[in-house]
Order: C-alpha cells, then sequence, then structure tokens
C-alpha cells in the first residue's frame, strides 16, 4: 500500500514481497492472489528454472489500445493462436514520458518468437516522426533487455538470445537497426548507459546520422534505434520530488549514482521533468556479489544467483530514503515512488503462478499491479 506518499509492501504468505505501484492496492486483492499463490504445486513451480523476463519498452503510453495490441502480439500469433508459456505480467503507461514497459515472461526456448512479435506489432504501429514525450528514447521499440530468472539459464544463453532477437528484428522490419549492450554486446559488454551515451541516447533530438548501429542500417526516422541486451536484473525506481526545481533534481540525481563517490551501487539516475515535479528516475542495477558492508543499516538488498554467482540489488526503501534525505536538506518533500515492474524474486513468482494456471494476459486478472 502507498502512506504518506512512500511505497509500502504487501506481504504475501507465499513470501513473495508485492510492491503497490503508484496507487494503493486492496486487502481482498492481495489475499486472492496470495490464495492463488498457495495453490501454485511444485510441478509447476519447476516452470520457473527456465525463464527470463523482458522488460520491452516502446514509445508510447498515450494510446493504452496500442500498447495493449502490443502486448498481446507476445501472446498470441497472427492466428489468434496463444503461445504456449508465455506471459505479460504487467504493462506501466506513463502519459507524461509517452513510454511504455511490458514485461513479457517465458522460457529461455519461447522468448526469442514472443518479443520479436511485439517488436514487429509496435514496430507497425508506433511512428517516431510523430513521437513526443518527456523521457529520452531513440525508438519506436527502444529497449529490449532480457533477464535471466530461473537457475538454468545461462549467461551465454541469454547474450545468444538478445543478439538473435536484434538480428531477427532487423530481418522481419526492414529499415530498423540495433545497438547491443550488456552480455550481447561482445566481446567488450558494455552496460547500457555506456552504449546510449555512445549513441547520443540521453540528447534531445539524436543526430541519427552520426549513429552506428551494430545491425541493421543507419537508424531511419521512422523506426529509429534500438538497443538490445541481457544481463542480471534492472529494477526502474522512481521517486517523485515536490518541486519544479530540475537543479536540484540532477544534483541529488548525481550525488545517488553509483558513478558518485558515496553514490549507490548499480544505481544509475535521470533527473526529468515529470507531471509538474521532478523525478529522479534510477535504473537499479543487480552487482556482483553480497550487499556492500558498508550498507548494512535498513533493509537488507535483495539477493539472487545466477549460475552459482550472487548478485543482489539496491532496496527500493533505501533509494527512496536517500532521496528524501536530500530533498528535505533543501526543504523539499518526496511525493512518491513508483516501481516499474518488480525485484527478480517477484517476477519469477508470479510469472510461475500465471503459467500454473494458464494466464497469458496476466496484468488484466491482477489489475492491482497495474500502474
Amino acid at each position: 500500500m502507498v502512506q504518506n506518499g512512500i511505497v509500502q509492501p504487501i506481504r504475501l504468505e507465499t513470501g513473495v514481497n508485492h510492491l503497490a505501484l503508484k496507487s494503493a492496492c486492496s486487502n481482498s486483492g492481495a489475499s486472492t492472489l496470495a490464495a492463488s499463490a498457495l495453490n501454485c504445486s511444485m510441478a509447476a513451480c519447476s516452470l520457473g528454472n527456465r525463464l527470463v523476463a523482458c522488460l520491452l519498452n516502446v514509445s508510447e503510453a498515450r494510446s493504452k489500445d496500442l500498447v495493449e495490441t502490443v502486448a498481446k502480439a507476445a501472446l498470441f500469433n497472427t492466428e489468434g493462436v496463444r503461445r504456449e508459456g508465455t506471459t505479460v505480467l504487467n504493462i506501466f503507461n506513463d502519459h507524461d514520458y509517452n513510454r511504455s514497459v511490458i514485461t513479457i515472461v517465458a522460457s529461455i526456448d519461447s522468448i526469442r518468437e514472443a518479443v520479436l512479435a511485439a517488436c514487429e506489432k509496435a514496430c507497425g504501429l508506433i511512428d517516431m516522426r510523430d513521437h513526443s514525450g518527456g523521457h529520452p528514447c531513440m525508438g519506436a521499440v527502444d529497449l529490449i533487455p532480457i533477464y535471466p530468472l530461473g537457475e538454468e539459464v545461462g549467461v551465454e544463453r541469454c547474450a545468444e538470445e538478445a543478439r538473435a532477437v536484434a538480428q531477427g528484428l532487423t530481418e522481419r522490419v526492414q529499415g530498423t537497426s540495433a545497438f547491443l549492450f550488456g552480455w550481447a554486446d561482445s566481446p567488450l559488454q558494455r552496460g547500457l548507459a555506456q552504449r546510449r551515451k555512445e549513441m547520443g541516447w540521453f540528447k534531445k533530438k539524436p543526430d541519427m546520422q552520426t549513429v552506428g548501429p551494430d545491425i541493421g542500417p543507419q537508424p531511419q526516422e521512422r523506426f529509429g534505434l534500438t538497443g538490445v541486451g541481457a544481463s542480471p536484473y534492472v529494477i526502474n525506481c522512481n521517486v517523485t520530488i515536490d518541486t519544479q526545481d530540475l537543479a536540484l533534481g540532477r544534483s541529488i540525481a548525481t550525488a545517488i549514482r553509483e558513478s558518485t563517490p558515496g553514490g549507490l551501487p548499480g544505481v544509475q539516475v535521470l533527473a526529468l521533468p515529470h507531471d509538474g515535479a521532478v523525478e529522479i528516475a534510477c535504473n537499479v542495477e543487480s552487482v556482483k556479489g553480497r550487499y556492500p558492508s558498508n550498507m548494512t543499516a535498513g533493509e537488507p538488498w535483495p539477493s539472487f544467483s545466477i549460475q552459482g554467482q550472487p548478485y543482489c540489488h539496491a532496496p527500493a526503501s533505501l533509494i527512496t530514503a536517500r532521496v528524501a534525505e536530500l530533498a528535505g536538506r533543501q526543504g523539499i518533500g518526496t511525493k512518491n515512488t513508483a516501481l516499474v515492474g518488480f525485484t527478480p524474486h517477484e517476477c519469477r513468482s508470479l510469472a510461475e503462478l500465471a503459467l500454473s494456471q494458464g494466464i497469458a494476459e496476466f496484468w488484466k486478472e491482477q489489475h492491482r499491479i497495474r500502474m
């Protein structure tokens, strides 16, 4: 639930910690989900061993029907037949940014076709020549990140699938182009922030003629440029501060950014105007190892493993507290915190639930988790 503008966790008996997403959840909704989760059998939960997630970012949010059409393309083929073993957990729409994030989960063996079908549909419906919004972007399909969720999914396989998606997109939709990041960017494995900077993604009006894509032709104005990659799970945590002072927002973003001494490990940050306020928009990357020894106070850092290698990420509560502290020094309060999607454990647990019950359009069944 949301109390005093701060996201509060709803803890279910299954151990899944679901954060309220911009609006409070009803107790009855939480109870229903808990009861359903308890019915998930051990056999069904073993589905999770080969699961991966794709948080597909598309440059449209003002037409929710259009975005849902893109989401459904991941789930059903052109004849309307459902793709087995695939679910869309959540659709996040941000009207001000004109950007949506579609959380697609499937087995590593099925994710490619689901994502490519959604991308093909998006490219047919979204024209970047007509796009306007407050969030940086370069492509109709702006970002295709693939994250491992299951123990049987390795780094190399995720990288292979990401490269195949990038190649498949440029082949299916003539005129599209892509750059690679993370594990898919072999051998350098440059991170998303670095690659975006190299491509000019942070500029207000990127010059497509100066961009050198990794795959495909010179970017065209209609489709733009798509980032495709694979990495440990990345969470989007956005904290809104109650001011229109963008300079103040940028100073806070700088203070908590990983690259700043004393900043938060794994946190990449932008300060953006948003609905009459300033949003501290954070990409929270998972970092290798256990949580940092100098940050033991407060909520433990959520952790998971990939091929036996431990990873962890900064909790939303820590990011919210740090932003609130820095803003408070200037007499400014925070309005709210929003997670775009889920933590890695939440994502896998909900996907197991959805797939065990045959729910493809999970965002409709569990409307309370939709932003």
